[in-house]
């Protein structure tokens, strides 16, 4: 199962994505492309920003959240799994 499948089937949940440069980015899932992941963050990684402010309900480049380009997620986690790491 590829990154895309795998996103598709979680759309709506908590996830933990960890980008191939290590970068690690948490959300809900709002939307799949063929190329992009879209989060709607939960934390401060999304330059200090939470809920509310900037990225969060707010404001959300593109209507869906913050893009993840699918080619550079190199880990995939559900929930909290991966949330104290």
């Amino acid at each position: 199962m590829g990154y895309y499948d795998l996103c598709c089937r979680y759309i709506g949940r908590d996830v933990t994505i960890t980008c191939k440069d290590g970068k690690k980015f948490s959300g809900k899932i709002t939307h799949v492309t063929n190329t992009h992941v879209y989060l709607q963050p939960t934390g401060s990684q999304f330059g200090g920003f939470g809920y509310g402010y900037g990225w969060g309900y707010g404001y959300r480049p593109w209507g869906w959240g913050f893009p993840i380009a699918l080619a550079a997620i190199g880990g995939f986690a559900l929930g909290a799994a991966l949330w104290w790491i």
